[in-house]
């Protein structure tokens, strides 16, 4: 089983060719209702920052990253999680605090491991 791990958007991922991923909103793409720029739905990513590519017996480590690899990856949809309450609350004085917070991601589809 070929797999590999990349980094984006300051966080590391597990990944293998046919897998689905939420990843952090990579700039230029698409958002739903928007006019299309730069990047589409459907459009292909390359990650070049490969840390680690196993390929079944056969191991590579970077240093920090693989010469030469490349993961291929199809935009599925751009979009927003669902809202996260943040809530703080002071005892003895009374204090509140509500706040809410939805993350932008990238749905992408890993369509090819590449070294």
């Amino acid at each position: 089983m070929t797999f590999a791990v990349i980094e984006t958007g300051g966080k590391q991922y597990r990944v293998s060719a046919g897998q689905k991923l939420k990843i952090s909103k990579i700039e230029g793409a698409a958002q739903e209702g928007e006019p299309r720029q730069g990047r589409d739905n459907n459009a292909v990513l390359n990650f070049d920052k490969v840390l680690l590519l196993a390929d079944g017996e056969n191991v590579k480590i970077g240093a920090p990253y693989v010469e030469g690899a490349k993961i291929e990856a199809k935009i599925l949809r751009q979009g927003r999680e669902r809202k996260k309450i943040v809530f703080r609350y002071r005892q003895k004085t009374r204090e509140k605090k509500k706040k809410g917070h939805r993350q932008d991601f990238t749905e992408v589809e890993i369509s090819k491991i590449s070294h």
